[in-house]
């Protein structure tokens, strides 16, 4: 594999921190949000002009400085990095959009201090794409944690402020205890910590000390949101919702995921998990995970929430790709990242305008908001569809893959574990659009003057919804990239 040693890395990771004290400084919402979008679309650009090298089978590499022997703070852009980069750039670009609507529609309050956060979030979430090594990751990764909460506590009441400690406790609380212990062992036995082809310990590493490592990095990493460090994931919540969209479907979670895949393939390594059956006990977490949140969220009224807990059953999805350890298992969890950040992006996004424009946050609410707000309601029939796994909408592509992967590693259990949520997240998402299109408006709803929000927060929706559709005709880049980085992670 060609590698090119470039700044461009460390440029892309950066710009985004650089424009925050422009953020500060500016006298006018125009120049603020000005400020926003010259980072975000840089940002993307310097992620795009890679992509080109990185789908010919190359890499990007940069060194800043060396904090302990063998172990730099470094960057290393290859396929897999590369993926969860252009995802979250490019939808950086829209949540921005959308954030003006939204804010400015509800008049919210310290928005510099929001747009600022939300820079810094980014920044971190792009050190974590190209970090080159599990010490970069883990910074980047404690970087996100606290810039995320101001935003998760952006409303500063009672609610917010629990919720907020609830979010840093579980996580940083999590990272210390868990992740990192298992990176000390790591450095101590193996001297480096690089991401490598088959992983970095020796091979008379035993069954044991595999599993408890393995463990460790899949709660340590609790943004991944499996159970039981979950709980942290629906009291967010309280956060705009905006922010949500942020947490659940571009940095926070996919950051989680994206950390935990990592580690497992790329510090433990694909074939010592396999041969010593890890695999499958991560796989059992992973499918309790799923079933226990899809029949939580049936219970849940209200409309964020319920997509929290479908959140955290996805995101289980992905952890049960690493954890089969098949070729089309990993470049299924792989290409559940995008799929499902497209299409949950876009459920947040209806969310939060049904609440600009209707006040209303409860399912029970929505019965015939669907005449009144039609292309929203269209447009969160296209991400259910796509988190649903059904097309043709792009999270049937990654499902499929998956699917493929059980069927590889000899697995009818998981298989069966994947169809059955699926008709789970049919049966906690299609009543909503049923209530919404072919139920008699109650509460006065036509009376209520109710219609679309405004355009900010419209036309973002649309074009999430136009993305997950476009990822079933047009999965190229991201197939590619999926296949090139299971190619690199399985050696070859």
């Amino acid at each position: 594999m060609e590698t090119l040693h470039s700044i461009i890395p460390l440029l892309a990771v950066l710009v985004s921190l650089a424009v925050v004290p422009a953020i500060v400084s500016s006298r006018s919402e125009n120049a603020r949000e000005g400020w926003t979008f010259a980072a975000a679309f840089i940002k993307f650009g310097l992620v795009a002009s890679m992509t080109p090298f990185v789908l010919q089978g190359g890499s990007y590499t940069f060194t800043l400085v060396e904090v302990i022997p063998g172990v730099p703070i470094a960057f290393r852009v290859d396929a897999f990095g590369m993926l969860f980069a252009l995802v979250s750039s490019s939808l950086w670009i829209v949540t921005s959009a959308y954030s003006i609507g939204y804010m400015r529609g509800l008049d919210e309050h310290s928005q510099t201090r929001y747009f600022s956060f939300f820079a810094i979030s980014l920044s971190a979430t792009i050190g974590v794409a190209f970090s080159a090594n599990l010490l970069t990751m883990y910074l980047f990764y404690e970087m996100l944690s606290f810039a995320t909460y101001p935003l998760v506590a952006h409303h500063q009441d009672h609610e917010a402020r629990v919720s907020g400690r609830k979010y840093i406790g579980y996580i940083l609380g999590a990272s210390i205890c868990l992740a990192l212990p298992a990176m000390l062992y790591v450095y101590v036995q193996a001297g480096n910590l690089d991401f490598t082809a088959g992983g970095v310990l020796t091979a008379d590493t035993g069954k044991g000390t595999l599993l408890v490592l393995a463990l460790m990095f899949v709660f340590g990493f609790a943004k991944a949101g499996v159970m039981p460090f979950h709980s942290w994931l629906p009291a967010a919540m309280v956060a705009p919702t905006p922010v949500s969209s942020l947490l659940h479907a571009v940095a926070v979670v996919k950051v989680g995921v994206f950390c935990v895949f990592r580690a497992l393939t790329g510090t433990l390594g694909t074939t010592p998990l396999s041969d010593a059956g890890i695999g499958t006990v991560i796989a059992v977490i992973a499918s309790i995970t799923i079933l226990v949140s899809s029949l939580i969220a049936l219970s849940q009224d209200e409309l964020k929430r319920r997509l929290a807990f479908s959140t955290i059953g996805q995101l289980s999805y992905i952890i049960l790709g690493a954890a089969l350890l098949t070729p089309a298992a990993l470049q299924g969890g792989m290409m559940h990242i995008t799929m499902h950040a497209f299409g949950k992006i876009t459920l947040f996004f209806c969310a939060g305008a049904i609440f600009v424009a209707s006040g209303k946050k409860y399912i029970s609410q929505m019965k015939g908001i669907g005449r009144r707000m039609p292309v929203t309601m269209t447009a969160f029939f296209i991400g259910a569809l796509s988190v649903i796994g059904l097309p043709p909408a792009g999270g049937f592509l990654s499902k499929w893959y998956l699917v493929i992967g059980t069927l590889e590693a000899g697995q009818i259990g998981f298989l069966a574990v994947l169809l059955f949520s699926s008709i789970l997240n049919a049966a906690y998402f299609l009543p909503i659009v049923y209530r919404a299109f072919f139920c008699a408006p109650e509460d006065n709803l036509f009376e209520e003057g109710i219609k679309e929000s405004p355009p900010w927060c419209l036309y973002p929706l649309c074009i999430t919804a136009a993305g997950s559709l476009l990822l079933f005709f047009y999965p190229q880049p991201f197939f590619r990239l999926a296949q090139l980085a299971v190619s690199q992670i399985m050696g070859g």
